[in-house]
């Protein structure tokens, strides 16, 4: 049946030390959505003045990773020297392919204040033939990320092309990525992709006959191109999928990769500190087990 829901899934709470996630991909029953391979539902979380986001440096191998902000901040810092705060709407894109470390930290005047945080992270698995390129960062402030306002839509393209507008987000392979938000009684036409999810942030939707609540990842069946979604009440979703990537993939710790051979070496050398470091900083997170 076109359009119809394939998959509801449920993630699972994981405690981070600060604040707690919702994990929705990767699950054992479906590890990926296009090249989509980890995605995390963070927060909604409220930090006291004096407390917040710490996460400290650690790799990534043969993926890329986004975190989209719907409120709060989080400073961004890696191993290419690039220093970035990520806010809400803007995109921090962050290729990882042959290696590369990063920090998500507080800055010192957010630390002071307190805040609320809410957002997406996400990883993006590489393409076999890109896995290894060479680790890149690029910046996109929200005013660069195109909106489409429609009769009861809003619609922002995080990466990817959709309702005639296409996102400045170079990407290795075809993505789409979208903040959509309906009013009540809205509906709207899903963008055509290979693969299909939608996540419902908040509120209810209407797809294919099934009603998708708060907080589930409803995966598409073939035939998601004819897919429309309705809202009787108003919905706040994040649309993800694109094209199909080939061959398996594994993941271990924050390394994803088609070959077990590779997440062992880049184990080995975190163990044995062969990354470049993230400039200024010398805290780090061990590599799990030791």
């Amino acid at each position: 049946m076109a359009g119809s829901v394939e998959l509801l899934i449920e993630p699972k709470t994981r405690d981070l030390g600060e604040f707690s996630v919702r994990r929705a991909l990767p699950d054992r029953r479906r590890q990926r959505v296009g090249p989509f391979i980890f995605f995390d539902h963070m927060g909604p979380a409220t930090f006291a003045p004096g407390s917040g986001v710490n996460v400290r440096a650690h790799p990534h191998i043969g993926l890329a990773t986004v975190t989209f902000l719907f409120d709060g901040e989080i400073l961004h810092r890696d191993s290419l020297g690039y220093v970035q705060a990520i806010r809400p709407g803007a995109v921090n894109w962050m290729t990882a392919g042959q290696g590369i470390v990063h920090s998500e930290k507080t800055r010192d005047e957010v630390l002071a204040s307190g805040q609320y945080l809410h957002g997406i992270q996400t990883w993006v698995a590489l393409p076999t033939e890109r896995e290894d390129i060479e680790p890149r960062f690029e910046h996109h402030p929200a005013d660069t990320i195109p909106v489409v306002e429609r009769a009861g839509m809003r619609a922002t393209v995080i990466l990817g092309s959709a309702f005639d507008v296409r996102s400045p987000v170079q990407t290795e392979s075809k993505t789409l990525y979208l903040e959509l938000k309906l009013e009540a009684g809205a509906e709207a036409d899903l963008p055509e992709a290979e693969e299909l999810g939608i996540y419902v942030v908040d509120g209810e939707i209407e797809l294919g006959g099934s009603v998708i609540p708060a907080g589930v990842l409803a995966v598409l069946g073939e035939g998601s191109d004819a897919a429309r979604v309705l809202s009787p009440r108003g919905a706040h979703c994040m649309l993800l999928g694109g094209a199909k990537l080939g061959g398996e993939r594994y993941i271990e710790w924050n390394f994803v990769s088609s070959s077990r051979e590779r997440i062992e070496q880049a184990k080995t050398d975190w163990r044995e500190q062969r990354f470049d470091p993230v400039p200024g900083e010398r805290d780090f997170i061990p590599l799990p087990g030791g």
